[in-house]
């Protein structure tokens, strides 16, 4: 569904390349997949996803979505923009940066409108329901907490039915109970889904196949998530686990740990 053939990427500094995130990865994802992006902050995992979904483009190698060449060219095509716009979408970490419209109505029904869906005010009131945003669909997204903003940002991309989700620190502020619907929504559907997290105790709900990435962007693993969660060297490596020091009966030990983290990427 997604091929990403040896890209490299460096996020520009004025007129002249800056620093290099991507240097020659490659990657492909069939259709279906479940897929957990791991890595630290600042490996570049928001811009992994922003390449996918042709907001960004690779400065060598190509991307491809269902064997089309992801180019600036291939967007600027209608048929094919509006196909792919529809099929592959990306929740950003901040939802603010989605939100725009006067209501939550409005917020969720603008993808399906803009598309000319025609049930789009049934795409509005399913998922509306689904995230629990019925009550709320008459209020101005900028008054919602941040929890309610991260679901009319989901609902927006739901409302389309896409067919491949990338989703950046998708749980960040959602309570437990929605984290649980989204699980459950995600790994039930047919659709192919990427999600990036730095939660480590989730990523084996989210996901069957782990792509980790090291500090400086390179692929450290792909396989397994249980197998990429089990490795300790590989999380310390990949900056998911530190060692921590500390005293037992006057002896110094050392000992590898994992945590769950929630920074920004």
């Amino acid at each position: 569904m997604i091929e990403l053939d040896n890209i490299s990427y460096r996020w520009p500094d004025g007129d002249a390349p800056g620093r290099a995130v991507f240097d020659g990865l490659s990657l492909k994802i069939a259709p279906g997949e479940k897929v957990v992006l791991l890595g630290a902050n600042g490996c570049g995992k928001s811009t992994l996803l922003k390449l996918m979904n042709g907001l960004i483009f690779p400065t060598a190698g190509q991307v491809r979505y269902a064997g089309q060449a992801l180019e600036k060219s291939a967007l600027a095509e209608r048929r094919f923009a509006r196909r792919f716009r529809q099929e592959c979408v990306l929740l950003f970490q901040h939802p603010e940066a989605m939100l725009f419209n006067p209501t939550v109505k409005d917020e969720i029904g603008y993808g399906p409108l803009r598309l000319g869906l025609p049930d789009a005010a049934t795409r509005v009131a399913r998922w509306a329901a689904a995230l629990e945003l019925t009550p709320l669909l008459d209020a101005a997204p900028w008054s919602l907490s941040g929890g309610e903003k991260q679901k009319v940002a989901l609902a927006c991309m739901l409302a389309l039915e896409p067919q491949l989700l990338l989703l950046d620190e998708p749980a960040a502020s959602l309570d437990p109970a929605t984290v649980g619907w989204l699980v459950d929504t995600l790994l039930e559907s047919d659709q192919t889904v990427i999600v990036s997290t730095h939660n480590l105790s989730m990523a084996a709900e989210l996901g069957s196949r782990a792509i980790v990435l090291g500090p400086d962007g390179t692929l450290l693993f792909d396989g397994p998530v249980k197998m990429a969660l089990s490795g300790m060297a590989l999380l310390e490596k990949a900056r998911l686990a530190h060692r921590h020091r500390h005293r037992h009966g006057g002896v110094m030990h050392a000992h590898v740990h994992a945590h769950d983290w929630e920074n920004i990427d």
